[in-house]
């Protein structure tokens, strides 16, 4: 049974996740409203993944150097009076929400931070897996349930009953933390100096341990090649090749979260550490369900696409999965505690840096690449990887996080 400091732990996490997806809803529907501008749209997305990448490492380190609940708590009801004093102070121009958007970034990271060092610490070394699927699977059902409240709280109340709702979520989940039951002892930072050094660190600790190395780097490697699939090639061939609705597209978004779903569920309730051994099969059978979206890009598939693409993603979604959970649990296991912050700093640094570029690349592509060749042009260089890895460092892949096989320079 996972104990009580998992559950405080996780109400909290999903009640902010709750009030942060009907913000995250009701924010691009404001900011349409007002200019209808793609491009108003874009530089709100990237106001928070630009200040994420540029402060992930410094907050690595006080992730590392400070108290983790202690950031959790602070900066949860911190971003609740943020929000609250946006709503007293009426700042619902774009320019002030703009603004707000990069500093409730900033102060993501430092939160995410504190977050990743502290959660492994929370249950059992052998429940990991169990308590990773039970956090995603609360998150999955918010993800499906809160879009469409969050339309429906946007639409009956406008911006500012969206973000009130998002500012006592946050004070809420603070609350619920401050219940945890967590140690850790506060060592200060001297000079800027050592914030420079502490930060290298976090990377260096990954380049200088050669099973981290392999796992980290595969992981970028699939990453780059496959979020493009979801960012870019899907919407691109369901709404563009296929001509399908937008309830049609976001209908097949859906069936992919009811498949991670299931398979949380299943992590959580019956799998649990076995889950693990799984990595490299899951793996294969994810790719392999990408092909079907090649084939359903191809005209003579276009009367069944639907509900081909429909079978294929709540399938990849269970797969990926699959994947995650395992990968995510191996590194908790592997990584010592008092550099836990920082390496998971480092390590989302990395996959934030590599993603834009993957998306990059197969943008343009697609104007000049059909669309099926693409995606299996994908598909196949990933197996390629995947069979790179598994014939060369299967062994060190899998011994990740166990107790002979801890993460050693």
């Amino acid at each position: 049974m996972l104990n009580k400091n998992f559950w405080l732990y996780a109400v909290g996490r999903w009640i902010s996740q709750a009030g942060w997806v009907i913000q995250d809803i009701a924010v691009p529907l404001y900011v349409l409203d007002k200019t209808g501008s793609g491009t108003m749209m874009g530089l709100f997305v990237m106001a928070e993944l630009i200040p994420r990448l540029l402060v992930n490492p410094i907050a690595g380190v006080i992730g590392d150097r400070y108290n983790r609940k202690a950031l959790m708590v602070w900066l949860d009801i911190a971003r609740g009076v943020l929000l609250f004093g946006v709503i007293t102070l009426n700042l619902l121009d774009l320019r002030s929400l703009l603004v707000v958007q990069v500093i409730m970034s900033i102060m993501g990271s430092f939160f995410a931070a504190g977050i990743s060092g502290m959660f492994p610490d929370l249950v059992k070394k052998e429940q990991l897996a169990q308590a990773n699927s039970m956090l995603q699977s609360g998150g999955l059902i918010i993800r499906m349930v809160g879009p469409v409240v969050g339309g429906l709280i946007y639409a009956l109340g406008g911006i500012k009953l969206a973000i009130m709702i998002n500012a006592a979520s946050f004070l809420g989940s603070g609350l619920f933390e401050t219940l945890i039951e967590y140690r850790w002892e506060t060592k200060e930072l001297s000079s800027l100096a050592e914030v420079w050094s502490e930060m290298r660190e976090g990377f260096r600790f990954i380049k200088d341990s050669r099973s981290l190395m392999i796992l980290v780097s595969f992981a970028i490697i699939l990453n780059t090649l496959l979020n493009p699939v979801f960012a870019v090639v899907l919407p691109y061939v369901s709404r563009v090749v296929l001509g399908f609705s937008s309830v049609q597209f976001g209908s097949i978004e859906t069936a992919a979260t009811v498949g991670a779903l299931a398979g949380n569920i299943i992590i959580a309730g019956k799998l649990k550490e076995s889950s693990e051994n799984l990595l490299f099969k899951a793996l294969l059978a994810q790719l392999l369900c990408l092909f079907v979206l090649a084939a359903a890009a191809h005209p003579y598939f276009k009367g069944t696409a639907y509900p081909m693409l429909i079978g294929t993603f709540t399938a990849f979604g269970f797969f990926n999965t699959m994947v995650n959970v395992p990968i995510t649990t191996k590194l908790q296991k592997a990584v010592p505690n008092e550099v836990r912050a920082r390496f998971f700093s480092a390590f989302e640094t990395a996959i934030l840096a590599t993603t834009p570029l993957g998306m990059a690349l197969i943008g343009p592509l697609l104007d000049i690449v059909d669309v099926s060749n693409l995606v299996a042009i994908l598909v196949i260089l990933s197996l390629i990887a995947l069979a790179y890895y598994y014939i060369n460092f299967k062994e060190i892949v899998m011994s990740v996080g166990t107790e002979a096989g801890e993460a050693t320079v």
